[in-house]
């Protein structure tokens, strides 16, 4: 009997080691899945929701969002101190031509690929101008650009992205309430169109 228990506590001692590992390992798999959702979640519910404002119209026009108001955002992290348009657009019909004109203290453009992450970013302060002109194309359409370029290129900000699909997000602040129905108008204003390259 003490040979027998002696030989079945020896295997107890010798298994327990590996179900400790075993702990351990599951506990770091269950960790490492834990963080894994929730970097990944918010960047999807980002998405998922920017992607629904195509709802809102065609590509290539600038859609003024409504004011923002508690609890009733169309899309997340937008400021409820400014006014918002959006135009979504897909480079592969082509070229894409931005303009605008915001009488704001502050305003600012944004560029978003399809997963709702910022491609590129600017504002009146960095623009050096009040105006807003942008043209937005892939790399074979610069090329192509480039052989006859149009006489107002210079005067373009010109953004070359490999991103084929995103939106154009133009937001303004609003400096006080009889600001705001300006506001919405320069912006509903704003140009979100096809840019025709030159022919050969």
């Amino acid at each position: 009997m003490t040979r027998l228990f002696g030989f079945g506590s020896g295997r107890v001692r010798a298994a327990l080691p590996r179900f400790f590992l075993w702990l351990l390992a599951m506990l770091l798999i269950g960790g490492i899945i834990h963080i894994f959702v929730v970097l990944t979640v918010p960047g999807h519910v980002r998405a998922k929701a920017f992607a629904e404002l195509r709802q809102l119209g065609p590509d290539r026009v600038f859609h003024v969002l409504p004011p923002i108001t508690g609890g009733a955002e169309l899309a997340p992290m937008l400021d409820p101190a400014m006014r918002h348009a959006v135009c979504w657009f897909r480079l592969e019909d082509g070229p894409l031509s931005l303009a605008a004109n915001v009488d704001s203290p502050f305003w600012s453009m944004a560029l978003f690929n399809g997963r709702g992450e910022v491609v590129y970013s600017l504002n009146n302060r960095t623009s050096g101008s009040g105006a807003l002109a942008m043209l937005v194309l892939t790399s074979s359409q610069l090329s192509i650009l480039r052989e006859n370029p149009p006489e107002n290129l210079d005067e373009m900000i010109v953004i070359e992205t490999d991103q084929n699909e995103g939106f154009a997000l133009l937001r303004a602040f609003v400096p006080d309430a009889a600001a705001e129905p300006v506001l919405a108008d320069e912006l509903g204003a704003a140009k979100c169109v096809d840019f025709s390259t030159p022919e050969k």
